[in-house]
């Protein structure tokens, strides 16, 4: 980044495609100096309602968009992200406080997944089945095919601003599915800037998309409303499963929170392994649903890899997120930092040893490392969601992954071994949507499957597997005379 980007005082939201500016009522602050950054408007009910009733009357002519269409739409945007990383990653800077690195790293993420999404648009087929499985269906024959599910209702998360709502936007384009999204009022512009650049694409009818920074209170339309056929919803679970109860006939995927585990066994490479487990435990302030937050260390290596992980926690630079020296910048808000650290409190008082860390100043939180912790505590048990892990030890590998299943979260779990067995052992018995070996459970590429079991959700993200859930098969059954 040769040059700091400038952003705009105010920013509009984005109405049946089009920028509206009906008020400047939501104030987004930079989350290192806690000023005011930018205003942006935000949706009342009525411009919800709005935003639904436009996204209904789309339905039929985003469904008819050819399917080159819609990979032109999707490639338009990778090139117009391209022309505007540098815009794109300062505004991550400073909405989410995210180290400048981590925001590049998400601005890279994000064209991936819109490249993905282009590259899946044409290929989205069906099958041609035979019938005559019996005398009865002699002469029969079926075909198949997917169709767009309708308007969809998208709800994004603070956490990764761009690509978590790219996640959602981007397979809905490639199936033809119109969207209203609400994204996460304290970082809403990421969202904001994907809607300007889908709002040069005159081919998408009006109606195809509306980006509505709204209050929780009054966004209950993009959960009940009968109008929308699908909710995709990404944050925490106790809200997911609320929403989930209140979202009537339609389909609902949620991505929710994790308590992820890795696995650090005798055989592991443990020069490899710490770098990745710190990078894990501490990426973007430990704010990530797949940060790594319980550590179990066979015995013996726990001590050499205890010191290891100490050392290289003790040496991460923390501050402004705008110097690229920075790892470890402020969480969300300080009543997100005032949490955790009451956590590691009730941790240490409980009997648990500090290894490292365990300071709050403002939003900034230590990178906290602890060992001997009461295994009913809520750091152990519960979404710690910012820079803090605890250490355990095990003996056996079976007792191992026994207590990774403890957790009732099963998004991602990580292994380190090099006992092929012990890894198929892993896939078999961990309950988690995603193993990753050799690996820390914070790993993803976009375009594999992702999601949880559990506590941590339904349904799967990456993109041909959102496709699946954003549409409907509908077959043609024939018979020959």
């Amino acid at each position: 980044m040769s040059k700091t980007p400038k952003l705009k005082d105010t920013y509009p939201l984005y109405l049946n495609n089009r920028a509206e500016q009906p008020n400047t009522n939501l104030a987004v602050t930079d989350k290192f100096t806690g000023e005011v950054a930018f205003r942006v408007a935000q949706a009342s009910p009525e411009i919800i309602d709005e935003a639904i009733a436009g996204a209904a009357r789309a339905a039929e002519p985003m469904a008819r968009l050819a399917a080159y269409q819609r990979k032109d739409v999707l490639k338009h945007c990778v090139s117009r992200f391209r022309e505007r990383y540098d815009e794109l990653a300062y505004s991550l800077c400073v909405e989410a406080g995210k180290p400048i690195g981590d925001s590049e790293g998400e601005v890279d993420r994000l064209i991936d997944t819109f490249e993905i999404a282009a590259e899946e648009s044409v290929r989205m087929g069906g099958e041609v089945m035979p019938l005559d499985i019996s005398e009865r269906a002699e002469g029969y024959q079926a075909i198949w095919k997917r169709v767009p599910v309708g308007p969809c209702s998208f709800i994004s998360p603070f956490n990764f601003p761009l690509n978590l709502a790219a996640h959602k936007i981007a397979p809905a384009i490639a199936v033809g599915c119109p969207f209203v999204l609400k994204p996460a009022s304290k970082t809403p512009l990421g969202a904001l800037i994907i809607g300007e650049v889908l709002a040069e694409c005159d081919v998408l009818p009006e109606g195809a998309f509306s980006i509505l920074p709204a209050s929780r209170e009054g966004a209950d339309l993009f959960t009940t409303d009968e109008r929308l056929k699908l909710l995709s919803f990404t944050g925490s679970d106790e809200v997911g499963w609320a929403l989930k109860a209140r979202a009537g006939k339609k389909k609902v995927t949620l991505e929710l929170g994790g308590n992820a585990a890795v696995v650090i066994d005798h055989d592991a490479d443990l020069e490899d392994a710490v770098g990745r487990v710190i990078k894990g435990t501490f990426y973007q302030s430990g704010q990530s649903c797949i940060s790594v937050q319980r550590i179990l260390i066979h015995e013996d290596i726990y001590d050499t890899f205890k010191d290891m992980l100490v050392k290289q926690a003790k040496a991460l630079k923390s501050g402004d997120p705008k110097d690229r020296d920075t790892f470890i910048g402020p969480m969300i808000d300080e009543g997100e930092a005032k949490r955790l650290k009451n956590w590691i409190d009730e941790a240490v008082e409980g009997g648990a040893d500090l290894l490292c860390g365990g300071g709050r100043d403002g939003q900034m939180v230590e990178a906290t490392l602890l060992e001997n912790v009461d295994k009913r505590a809520k750091i152990v048990n519960e979404e710690a969601f910012g820079p803090a892990a605890v250490l355990m030890k095990f003996s056996d590998f079976d007792e191992a992954l026994a207590e990774v299943n403890r957790s009732e979260f099963g998004l991602q779990a990580g292994v380190f071994t090099r006992d092929f067995f012990k890894v198929m052992n892993a896939w078999d018995r961990l309950e988690y949507g995603g193993i990753c070996i050799n690996e820390i459970p914070s790993y993803r590429v976009d375009n594999m499957p992702y999601g949880g079991v559990k506590n941590s959700g339904l349904g799967r993200e990456g993109i041909r597997f959102a496709m699946e859930d954003m549409t409907e098969i509908r077959s043609l059954i024939i018979r020959r005379g």
